[in-house]
This record gives structure tokens, C-alpha cells and sequence, in this order.
């Protein structure tokens, strides 16, 4: 085995999205990672304490997760509220365990303000999104993680062949 694999928690089946439910990723590569003890599951917002449910978040003005991490971005409720300093704590939370369980890749859920990667949502609320990475993705990219998405496991199947 070559590295574990920091995983959404929702994609294995956890109902902690923000909306209570989850979203689970079936591909046979999931099932024979789990069998040989290489996932690592979280939930970034959960560690950090939020609820499930909550309100949706995005981050505001079509801004990033690296926008986030260098103070120059919130990450708002539909609501109104800030919740910038949940979103990073968070991803400091999804970085330690990373780290501490030996974690060199990580499969996370598209989408989310926390851990997407390809694309996140523009901040409206209105369903527009752009490319982008969530602030747990930012963070564990910069850490030198790679990342993919849950629409990314073939690349990441690929990846690992080539350990």
C-alpha cells in the first residue's frame, strides 16, 4: 500500500451533507480500497462543529478557497452568516488528520465550499459555479495532497497504478 486516501465523508455514505443526506460514491475501486484499510473518512464541517443540517454556504463574489485561506474571501450562509472561520477550521481539521494517518491523496465531494475541487458555487445562491477549490481543497493542495473529485476516481484508480 502507497498512500491513504482522505475521503469525503458523504461520499461513503454518511448523512452530513449540509442538506442531511449524503452522497455516496459506488465504484469498485472504493470497495477494494476500503477492504485494504486505505480510507481515511471525514466530514471537514462536522470536525469543525457545524450541524447537519445547516444553512447552504458558498464562498462570496465568485472568490476561491485559496481566497479564503489569505483573508481576502468569507464563506457565507444563505442566511447571512459568516461562517469563514468554521470553513477553516475545517480545513485545518481535514489537513491534521491527513497528515497524521499518512494521507497522500484525498477524494473529495465536488461542489461543496469545503471540499471542491474541479467546481464550487459563485456565491449567489442561484446555481452558478465556476472552477474552483473549496477551502479544505485549497488547504490540503498547498500541503501537497493531491486531490480529486468524486467525478475524478478514474484518474485517481490511474494514479495509484502508477505507485
Amino acid at each position: 500500500m502507497t498512500g491513504k486516501i482522505l475521503v469525503s465523508a458523504c461520499l461513503m455514505g454518511h448523512a452530513v451533507r449540509y442538506d442531511g443526506r449524503s452522497k455516496p460514491l459506488i465504484h469498485p475501486a472504493i470497495d477494494r480500497w476500503r477492504e485494504e484499510g486505505r480510507l481515511v473518512t471525514i466530514c471537514p464541517e462536522m470536525s469543525a462543529g457545524m450541524a447537519v443540517p445547516r444553512p447552504p454556504a458558498e464562498i462570496e463574489n465568485s472568490a476561491a478557497g485559496e481566497d479564503v485561506l489569505a483573508g481576502t474571501a468569507r464563506v457565507m450562509e444563505i442566511s447571512g452568516g459568516d461562517v469563514t472561520e468554521g470553513f477553516r477550521q475545517a480545513a485545518e481539521n481535514a489537513l491534521a488528520l491527513a497528515r497524521e494517518t499518512g494521507c497522500r491523496y484525498a477524494l473529495l465531494i465536488d461542489g461543496s465550499p469545503s471540499c471542491g475541487s474541479g467546481f464550487i458555487y459563485d456565491g449567489s445562491f442561484s446555481g452558478g459555479r465556476h472552477p474552483g477549490h473549496g477551502v479544505t481543497a485549497a488547504l490540503l493542495q498547498q500541503a501537497g495532497i493531491e486531490v480529486y473529485s468524486d467525478r475524478e476516481i478514474d484518474r485517481l484508480v490511474e494514479r495509484l497504478a502508477a505507485d
